[in-house]
């Protein structure tokens, strides 16, 4: 027996285990303190009512014989959700079919599964800082990674290079690109110009775009794209991926879904033309058996109106709370990004400190807890995330001690 050793090049901490040892650590020390989290993107609200009560509709459906329910058919989820799903991308603009729409249990799984479907020769591009399900999903294949760097100089939001990418002295072209947008974790979202200019690349080096929209509805500027398929040429290089933990509160319902247009094909190694969406129906028919019936339901409820009218209350909450730090950071002239169109705020650590040593230094003298940017890449090593998932009011308490810290 071998194990998979690229597993052993692995982070031996993943980011929020070593924070949870830290915290654990200080209230061992300090069990007095009232600590405040704004680290983890936990949400808060309940789930909407209108929610709820289709779950419960749900589940007594199943208690009855006559209207039990089993394996969902298809395995890409119930007609009555994809249908939902789709309505709602036609509400802003973008086009995709119930049938190009594949429901899973939260977009994590899908971005770190959806590598299956691709080759481990596949050069990956990856924009730093980032999500640590990107990077770590392909380490543990031994795909071979690049960087495109966001940082000040781009507003996080990173490009592509004309000239390729330096990989072990040799300039390569990437065969997926990962993008983020609203980002986790820097809060900066594409233009449509930049999400096109990047639709261009793919299609000039023949990659494939991995597009992470699990934060879409925290945008308020309708001139930024809230789905890549809003964008022209779309649908022959991109996957997309939504969640609705942080819009619907399903952190602990699990429930997102992901588009593989059917226009999406590439060609076999024979010659052979083949559909990326034909695959990944291969493959999730033998690794996955769906997203329970009363989940489904209850993620249907989130897409009628009553629904978004409820569903939006907590997303307006959140915003408040992200007003409340942006705000906050700017009346003591921190640099930031994210906060308004984003329920992340990424700011520069004061005091010139690393981001970890701020952490330390926040937790020790004001019991706060964010996010260390090193955990999200070389870019992040002086930066610093709050989400704005928390409590109102210990959002507020949590401004006041930032405040009291560093003046």
């Amino acid at each position: 027996m071998k194990v998979n050793e690229n597993y052993l090049k692995l982070e031996k901490n993943y980011l929020f285990i070593r924070i949870a040892e830290k915290i654990k650590a200080f209230q061992a020390e300090h069990p007095e303190k009232k600590i405040i989290r704004m680290g983890i993107g936990d949400v808060t609200q309940p789930l909407a009512p209108v929610v709820v009560e289709a779950m419960k509709k749900a589940a007594d459906e199943l208690a009855v014989k006559e209207t039990f329910r089993g394996y969902e058919d298809s395995g890409a989820g119930y007609d009555f959700l994809r249908n939902a799903v789709s309505g709602y991308y036609k509400s802003f603009g973008a086009d995709v079919p119930a049938c190009d729409i594949r429901i899973n249990d939260g977009a994590k799984s899908d971005c770190g599964n959806l590598v299956d479907i691709f080759d481990d020769s596949n050069i990956i591009l990856i924009t730093d800082p980032a999500y640590p399900v990107y990077v770590d999903s392909n380490l543990m294949n031994g795909r071979r990674i690049v960087y495109a760097d966001s940082d000040e100089t781009n507003g996080f939001c990173a490009m592509p290079s004309p000239d390729g990418y330096l990989l072990e002295d040799q300039k390569v072209y990437p065969d997926i690109i990962y993008l983020c947008s609203p980002n986790n974790p820097t809060g900066a979202v594409y233009t449509r110009e930049q999400l096109s200019e990047w639709i261009a690349y793919a299609k000039a080096h023949n990659a494939v775009i991995l597009f992470d929209a699990a934060y879409e509805a925290f945008i308020k500027d309708s001139s930024l794209p809230r789905s890549i398929y809003q964008l022209e040429g779309s649908k022959e290089v991109a996957i997309e991926m939504c969640s609705l933990s942080k819009t619907a509160g399903f952190t602990g319902v699990r429930c997102g879904y992901t588009v593989i247009p059917s226009e999406l094909k590439t060609t076999a190694s024979d010659g052979t033309e083949v559909s990326l969406a034909q695959l990944w129906n291969r493959r999730e028919g033998s690794k996955f058996n769906g997203v329970s019936y009363p989940v489904q339901r209850a993620a249907e409820a989130v897409f009628t109106p009553e629904g978004q009218k409820q569903v939006r209350e907590s997303i307006l909450y959140y915003q408040k709370n992200a007003e409340l730090i942006a705000g906050t950071l700017s009346e003591l002239n921190i640099p930031f990004t994210g906060g308004i169109n984003s329920p992340y705020i990424w700011f520069k650590c004061p005091f010139a400190l690393d981001s970890w040593s701020f952490f330390d230094k926040m937790l020790h003298e004001i019991a706060v807890v964010g996010t260390p940017g090193a955990g999200f890449g070389k870019n992040g090593v002086n930066w610093f995330r709050l989400t704005a998932f928390g409590d109102n009011q210990e959002t507020e308490e949590a401004m006041q001690r930032l405040r009291s810290m560093i003046k």
